[in-house]
């Protein structure tokens, strides 16, 4: 079954870089960006393709989707209600008691270091079951 997993892992990436390429412009940048710096804070991390076109990435459960419409690049968190955000990268879906995400338009760049952190406490909080740590900052 593992060998399947990869596969079907493969298929995802690829999906995903062909996403990436047929977007041809800011948003594919952003988006081939932020896959890098998710890989970097993460290299066991695991890339799906869901919901007729949605790149996902998981690690003992989803990150964080990674969307692109006209005018942002929309990284949803699954469980980003829950993970500390002291660099305040959250600015979108504030409202859930759940989900959180990072609006990025063209131009706008992610902190590096703080999107790697919100990653990894993100694997953490999946790898912990689920347990919320204080959701303030």
């Amino acid at each position: 079954m593992k060998s399947h997993s990869r596969a079907a892992g493969e298929a995802a990436s690829r999906l995903i870089s062909e996403r990436i390429a047929e977007l041809g412009d800011w948003r594919g940048e952003t988006l081939a960006r932020l896959r890098a710096l998710i890989r970097e804070a993460d290299p066991e991390v695991v890339e799906e393709w869901k919901w007729m076109g949605t790149p996902v990435w998981s690690h003992d459960g989803g990150i964080c989707t990674g969307e692109s419409y006209r005018s942002v690049v929309k990284l949803t968190f699954f469980k980003g209600a829950s993970l500390k955000d002291p660099a305040g990268l959250f600015n979108s879906s504030l409202d859930g008691n759940t989900r959180r995400a990072i609006d990025l338009h063209e131009g706008e760049e992610v902190d590096a270091k703080a999107f790697k952190a919100l990653i990894r406490a993100a694997v953490a909080l999946n790898a912990s079951g689920g347990k919320k740590s204080s959701r303030r900052k």
